[in-house]
């Protein structure tokens, strides 16, 4: 399993990501509940948000964002997506 950071800039509509946001986190809250998701929430500036998450590869990710009410709403205007290797902390301990 890897974690990535998932790095998301919102478009400007802002009725449309006020629309979108409470099944944006009713998607994630699974995920959060069973440790997949490590955080997530809004930039402080409301310009988008940032989440850590848990996948077999970069292919189940993928799958996973194409079903977030983000991707399907078109909410989410670019995403910029990395490996992130956590070397301390609670997380690391789960390697």
């Amino acid at each position: 399993m890897t974690w990535f950071t998932v790095d998301t800039r919102y478009a400007d509509d802002v009725d449309r990501l006020n629309a979108a946001r409470p099944a944006h986190r009713d998607w994630l809250r699974p995920m959060v509940d069973s440790g997949q998701v490590l955080a997530a929430g809004p930039w402080a500036d409301g310009s988008g948000g940032f989440f850590v998450l848990r996948a077999a590869d970069r292919a189940e990710l993928d799958e996973l964002l194409a079903a977030d009410p983000y991707t399907l709403q078109e909410v989410a205007a670019a995403r910029v997506i990395r490996e992130w290797n956590i070397v301390l902390g609670t997380p690391a301990a789960l390697d």
